[in-house]
C-alpha cells in the first residue's frame, strides 16, 4: 500500500512538471510589435564648425611718422571709398612738395625761354645772321631743360605721394573697427590705425572630411544644388542661405580634412568678421534602407538587430550602417526590406526564442519616435 501511494504521488510531480514545462514554453511565444525596414530617397544634413570673414578686412597703417592731427570718424562708423579717415601731421612733407612745385614752376619758364629763343635762332640761321653751331647751342639748352622739367615733375609727383601718405582714405566702403589712437598721438612709420570690413557678403570657411567630401562631390556631380545653411553661436538659423564658391586644392595631412569656403550675403549686417556658427550641407540618399535605432542593440562593438524568421524564431542579425539619422539608421550591409525586425522588447528575448510577431506601420513608428 506505501508503494502504492508513493507510485502515485511521484506520477503527480511528474504530471505537474510537464504542464508547467508546456506553460513556460506557452509564455515564451509572447506578441511583440515588428517592423519592416523602409526603402525610402532620404535627406540627411552634415554640419561642420565654420569661422565667419568679412568679404574684404584690411588693416589700415601709418606709411609716415607723424602726430594724429584730426580723426575724421568713430569706431562702428560707415565709411564710403576715398573717405578722409585720418590726417597726419607732417610738415615736412608739405614743405617737400611746395618746394617741387616751385622747382617745375621755374624750369618750366626756363624752357619756355629757351624755346622762344630757339625760334629766333632759327629764323637768324636762315639768314645766315649765326652759324650752325649756334643754333645747335641753343637746340641743346631746350633739350637739356626738357630733361630737366621731367626730372623735376619727377621729383614733384613724389612729394605729392609722400604728402598723400599723411591723409589716411577708405579704400573701399565699410565699416570702422577698433581705433586704438586718437589725435594728438605720435606714430611711426607703420602703426596701426584701425581695421576696416566690408561685410555686405561674408565667407564661411570650414573643414570636410576625406568622406564627406566625396560625398560632396558626387551629389554635386548629379545637379544637385550647392546651396548651404548657416547656423549661428546661439543656436538660431541664419535667414539667408549660401553658396559653395570653393574648395581647397589639397588636403591637410595633419586633420585629415579639406577647407571650403561658401559665401552668404549680409544685407541685415548681422555677421561679423571673425564671428563663428555651423555650415549645414544637405545631401540625398537614394533608396535608402531604413530602421529605427530603437530597435538596435550593441554586442561585442557590434551593431545588431533581432530578426524574426519564417518559423518565428528570434535570430540576431549583425548590421553596418551607412548613416545615422535622427532616430533612424540608413543600412548598408545585414538587412533586406523583407526582414521583419523586433521594434520592442529587444530586452526581453534572446537568441532562439519563439515569438508571436505582430507587424506595424513603419509610418507610425516614425510618427511616434
Amino acid at each position: 500500500m506505501k508503494n502504492f501511494i508513493l507510485f502515485l504521488g511521484m506520477a503527480a510531480i511528474v504530471i505537474l512538471a510537464s504542464c508547467s514545462s508546456k506553460n513556460k514554453e506557452t509564455s515564451k511565444e509572447q506578441t511583440f510589435l515588428t517592423i519592416m525596414p523602409l526603402v525610402k530617397d532620404t535627406v540627411y544634413t552634415h554640419e561642420h564648425i565654420a569661422e565667419i570673414n568679412a568679404f574684404q578686412n584690411v588693416a589700415l597703417r601709418s606709411r609716415v611718422g607723424g602726430i594724429i592731427e584730426s580723426l575724421q570718424v568713430d569706431e562702428g562708423h560707415t565709411v564710403n571709398k576715398g573717405q578722409i579717415l585720418f590726417t597726419i601731421n607732417n610738415r615736412q612733407f608739405l614743405q617737400d612738395l611746395q618746394r617741387a612745385k616751385a622747382i617745375v614752376k621755374k624750369v618750366q619758364s626756363e624752357l619756355n625761354a629757351s624755346e622762344i629763343e630757339l625760334k629766333g635762332s632759327a629764323k637768324l640761321l636762315e639768314k645766315d645772321y649765326i652759324s650752325q653751331p649756334e643754333y645747335d647751342l641753343a637746340v641743346a639748352k631746350v633739350d637739356a631743360l626738357k630733361a630737366e622739367l621731367e626730372e623735376t615733375q619727377s621729383e614733384e609727383a613724389q612729394a605729392q605721394l609722400n604728402f598723400s601718405f599723411t591723409q589716411i582714405k577708405a579704400p573701399f566702403d565699410g565699416i570702422i573697427n577698433r581705433i586704438p589712437n586718437r589725435e594728438g598721438s605720435v606714430l611711426d612709420e607703420g602703426t596701426l590705425l584701425t581695421t576696416i570690413s566690408n561685410n555686405k557678403n561674408v565667407f564661411a570657411y570650414f573643414n570636410v572630411s576625406e568622406i564627406d567630401y566625396l560625398k560632396y562631390i558626387m551629389s554635386k556631380d548629379n545637379g544637385e544644388t550647392k546651396e548651404v545653411s548657416l547656423i549661428l553661436a546661439d543656436g538660431t538659423p541664419y535667414p539667408y542661405t549660401g553658396i559653395i564658391e570653393t574648395i581647397e586644392s589639397e588636403f591637410n595631412k595633419n586633420t585629415g580634412t579639406i577647407a571650403f569656403r561658401a559665401i552668404f550675403p549680409n544685407p541685415d549686417n548681422i555677421l561679423k568678421h571673425g564671428a563663428t556658427g555651423k555650415v549645414q550641407i544637405n545631401s540625398s540618399l537614394k533608396n535608402a534602407l531604413l530602421i529605427p535605432q530603437k530597435a538596435t542593440f550593441n554586442r561585442q562593438d557590434e551593431l545588431c538587430v533581432f530578426v524574426v524568421d519564417d518559423t518565428n524564431t528570434i535570430q540576431v542579425r549583425k548590421i553596418t550602417p551607412s548613416l545615422r539619422l535622427p532616430n533612424l539608421f540608413a543600412i548598408k550591409k545585414g538587412l533586406s526590406p523583407k526582414d521583419k525586425i523586433l521594434f520592442e522588447g529587444i530586452q526581453h528575448v534572446k537568441e532562439g526564442d519563439k515569438v508571436i510577431p505582430e507587424v506595424v506601420s513603419f509610418s507610425n513608428i516614425v510618427t511616434n519616435l
